[in-house]
């Protein structure tokens, strides 16, 4: 729970914000990394030194649910002259480490980044008449923030966020998300390190699934060329009835063209996936040196999932020569976190360390070619294999699909990407439950022209099958149900 009051207002958590010229003996007892970035928002609103601001009651380190200490909400008079209209700005605090005392954030030095290394802003357009800031956002941000503890993923500008509601709970279009630097707010040093700050900024299914097929940088510059649709600052506007594409048809063209040039910086997904290995005889059982998939699959190791977790991150930008991380037959020696973002709220939570299965260790576990597979999606997740058929494969690159609801990746690869165990004499192998598949350019054509449907969700019914007898894959589309259940 939080609660809203002004954050000059005394209270036993939360003392008064400093300006950056505060009494020694004052900062000395407010949190510095707190303190820094007040001053960076002092520096913009030196008029508006007691905001609104909602807190949590609880606090996170004390067992609260909410991660963000403190989202501050200042008026901001925009820039009429420059066609920017007045705004609320919303500001985190608690991605970023405030205390410098290990109660939240290991502290590694101040050289490095603060926390997370960033803060969350949210420019949303203020309506007439409206004398006081909206605190949905507040919980929007506490919404990510919760993601980025519980999975320790950070965001970075060009990301997007699939939403699937309406930001505010209303009826509007926008109910997605794209990250980008704020244009005003300056990174900050702290004395536990660098803080720089992300701005959310609302986005319609139709831009988000361009931001997805092209990148989502292409897609937020095009957004700062419609003042309707964010304008410079790139603010937000909950009665945005009318998509971009909408407002102004050839905006379409530019993103065609750029998906065509460039493909699809989105190397990797968590989705609800699975695959099974149809040549496997059911003899191999009890292989310790094998993969184990079905009924119980063995945990990723901390390699594989670091490895995942790389790919997945490449999405943020275009690949000039692709790379997929070496398998090293090293047990990494450090706990790597998980990328599942729905689990129980543990800051530390980790693929290897709630699971009663037994862990393989990495060396143990071969790499093994295999004969025929089949791959099941959730039908939001099979809707995006022809972006990764045409937008990644086709420009030599790669795409992974990492399963949120069991311990299984499958990455889809080109004959020009480096470090794969897949070749194309055996186009799958798998080593632990991570999957690759070697697609050949004249197979990816032919997949594409099979799988046309994919992109009319409208007309399509579940489940969906496509099978290819002579390459020996076959795919399914399933209710998302079947990915709920023990056995993925």
């Amino acid at each position: 729970m939080a609660e809203l009051r002004p954050s000059g207002a005394p209270g036993p958590t939360a003392p008064p914000a400093p300006g950056p010229t505060a009494p020694p003996a004052f900062a000395s007892l407010f949190p510095p990394g707190l303190h820094a970035i007040y001053g960076e928002c002092r520096r913009l609103y030196p008029d508006q030194p007691n905001p609104l601001q909602v807190t949590a009651i609880v606090k996170y380190w004390l067992g609260g649910p909410d991660p963000l200490d403190y989202v501050s909400m200042y008026r901001n008079m925009g820039s009429p002259s420059a066609n920017i209209p007045e705004h609320w700005h919303y500001i985190s605090f608690g991605l970023s480490d405030l205390y410098g005392d290990n109660r939240v954030h290991e502290f590694t030095g101040t050289d490095g980044p603060s926390g997370f290394g960033f803060e969350l802003t949210f420019r949303l357009k203020r309506e007439t008449g409206e004398s006081a800031p909206p605190t949905w956002p507040a919980e929007l941000m506490q919404g990510l923030a919760r993601y980025v503890f519980q999975s320790e993923n950070t965001f970075c500008s060009g990301d997007h966020v699939s939403w699937h509601s309406p930001l505010d709970n209303s009826e509007s279009r926008i109910q997605h998300m794209l990250l980008t630097e704020d244009p005003q707010m300056q990174p900050v040093q702290t004395p536990f390190g660098v803080v720089t700050f992300l701005q959310i900024v609302g986005v319609c299914t139709e831009e988000l699934h361009s931001a997805q097929q092209w990148n989502g940088q292409g897609i937020l510059e095009l957004l700062r060329m419609v003042p309707v649709a964010g304008g410079p600052w790139l603010i937000t506007d909950m009665r945005r009835g009318e998509t971009i594409f909408e407002i102004d048809p050839h905006l379409q063209e530019r993103v065609d063209k750029g998906i065509e040039t460039d493909g699809s910086n989105l190397s990797g997904v968590s989705a609800k996936c699975a695959w099974d290995d149809l040549s496997r005889p059911p003899e191999d059982d009890e292989d310790s040196r094998s993969i184990c998939i079905g009924t119980q699959p063995r945990r990723l190791s901390g390699k594989d999932t670091e490895q995942i977790r790389e790919t997945l991150r490449r999405g943020l930008e275009i690949n000039s020569k692709p790379v997929l991380p070496p398998i090293n037959p090293q047990i990494n020696p450090q706990r790597q976190n998980g990328l599942t973002h729905d689990r129980a709220p543990s800051r530390k939570d980790s693929l290897e360390s709630d699971s009663s299965t037994t862990i393989i260790p990495h060396e143990l576990i071969r790499t093994r070619q295999l004969e025929s597979v089949h791959l099941k999606f959730n039908q939001e997740s099979g809707a995006l294999i022809p972006l990764c058929l045409r937008g990644r494969l086709l420009h030599g690159r790669h795409f992974t699909y990492k399963s949120i609801t069991g311990d299984m990746a499958i990455t889809f690869v080109s004959t020009g990407v480096e470090g794969a165990f897949a070749t194309e004499e055996h186009p799958y192998a798998a080593h632990g439950p991570w999957l690759q598949i070697l697609l050949t350019e004249e197979f990816v054509e032919k997949m594409l022209e099979d799988l046309e449907d994919l992109t009319s969700p409208e007309e399509f019914k579940l489940p969906k099958e496509y099978s290819w007898p002579e390459k020996k894959l076959k795919v399914s589309i399933l209710p998302d149900v079947v990915f709920d259940s023990p056995l993925h």
